[in-house]
């Protein structure tokens, strides 16, 4: 293979490689279609009755209308919310937080810059 042809093939790949990044980091619900709410507008749909589930995960929350569109908004600290929830029949899913321990995946993409100067320089 010929320098024009390699150089090529690594442009490809560090192309690839870009948009695979920016498709690992990109939000989940940005990748989900839900739409962001205020917090009043999600507890005037509860009152109506029309969500149908929501996951909390510590002040987050997600969920599912009855007509099975998404949204997710932010719950400040409300005791009432669950069981107001429950009073709607609206099906709750709980997560815990995050435990903020690193991944193998994170460790590596925070070490790569280094290695990789590590590499060209040997």
């Amino acid at each position: 293979m010929n320098n024009l042809g390699k150089n090529l093939a690594l442009w490809v790949i560090i192309g690839l490689l870009l948009v695979a990044l920016f498709n690992l980091f990109q939000q989940p619900s940005e990748r989900s279609g839900q739409v962001g709410i205020p917090f009043s507008a999600f507890l005037a749909e509860v009152q109506n009755g029309q969500v149908r589930e929501v996951t909390i995960q510590g002040n987050n929350i997600a969920g599912v209308y009855g007509d099975g569109r998404s949204f997710k908004t932010y719950a400040p600290n409300d005791p009432n919310l669950v069981e107001r929830l429950n009073k709607r029949g609206v099906v709750i899913k709980a997560i815990p937080n995050d435990d903020g321990n690193p991944s193998l995946f994170q460790i590596l993409i925070s070490w790569f810059p280094m290695l990789l100067l590590i590499g060209v320089w040997i």
